[in-house]
């Protein structure tokens, strides 16, 4: 099959040819039509989990893929062959990835059938960006009419999480650079930062004297978190997703939260692709590439919303 690999940690995805995985039990075969990208497949690719998990080279990257199941193994009974279908390819060992004709993963991890209504490249565009989105909303457990401040928001995560902060009736303020404001405010938001104007919790503070009760941080690192959680009411919720937050001293200052791993899983992938299906949740894809890009994705910067591959 055509796949894009890499050789070792730190390489450039390159084209090769590879074995078609087989099913084999508990498992089902996929041949994918899409494949999103995401900052994490970067970050596998240069050993974020070196040592901690185990990893086979040549190494295929990608995470987020949708296609047709064309072979299920020995035990499945969720899935048959014919049906479509989106997952999220991190078993062990990783470096069988979605940078590929073919995928082979277990039926019962985070893989969920399409609605007839959604498409292979919305759906490739959709797991781990918004897993991520819908997680960090379910953790900070929403009120209606509270201020909510999304650092970040015009990438994936962000574009998601801005629709479903919208959805949950709070007031929706974001950091976009000007060109993207328009389109935070057809997402949902109510007001956009231009973080390019100077520092971001003076700007907050200028339109907001009282704060916010929610700081959802998808962006910075320790420092310029650390900046923005004096804009956070006493009571208020912080999470970061870069894993910025001291959490002992968060909790000192009488706020919840902390950093935020993702785990949502297949019921939560549904639950988002209802959403999809239904209008209510449009998927941000800023740009579609041929599988052999897949290099120029992984380095590209300053996207709006998902760059997704097509197979």
């Amino acid at each position: 099959m055509r796949a894009m690999v890499v050789q070792e940690f730190g390489g450039t995805p390159e084209p090769a040819e590879m074995p078609v995985p087989a099913a084999g039990p508990g498992r089902i075969q996929i041949h994918l039509e899409a494949a999103g990208v995401n900052p994490y497949d970067r970050k596998l690719v240069d050993g974020l989990l070196r040592g901690r998990m185990p990893f086979d080279f040549p190494m295929i990257p990608g995470t987020d893929g949708a296609g047709i199941v064309t072979a299920v193994g020995e035990g499945v009974t969720d899935f048959a062959v014919g049906d479509r279908v989106v997952g999220k390819a991190v078993a062990a060992p990783l470096g069988h990835g979605t940078f590929a004709e073919y995928i082979a993963i277990p039926a019962d991890s985070t893989v969920a059938k399409l609605p007839d209504t959604v498409g292979s490249i919305q759906a490739a565009a959709l797991p781990t960006a918004g897993l991520a989105a819908q997680d960090l909303l379910d953790a900070a457990a929403l009120v209606p009419s509270q201020v909510v401040l999304i650092n970040g928001a015009s990438g994936g995560v962000g574009s998601f999480l801005v629709q479903l902060a919208a959805a949950a009736e709070v007031q929706v303020i974001v950091t976009a650079r000007p060109d993207d404001a328009d389109r935070m405010i057809r997402l949902g938001a109510d007001e956009v930062i231009d973080y390019t104007r100077g520092p971001v919790a003076e700007q907050v503070r200028a339109g907001r004297p009282d704060g916010v009760d929610v700081l959802f941080d998808l962006i910075s690192a320790p420092p310029a978190f650390a900046a923005l959680i004096p804009l956070v009411r006493p009571g208020g919720t912080a999470y970061s997703t870069t894993f910025a937050t001291d959490e002992a001293a968060l909790h000192d200052h009488g706020l919840k939260g902390g950093n935020l791993t993702s785990t949502g899983a297949a019921p939560e992938l549904r639950r988002l692709l209802r959403r999809v299906a239904e209008g209510d949740l449009v998927v941000p894809i800023d740009a579609t590439r041929p599988l052999t890009d897949a290099a120029q994705a992984l380095t590209a910067t300053g996207a709006r919303g998902k760059t997704v591959l097509v197979i």
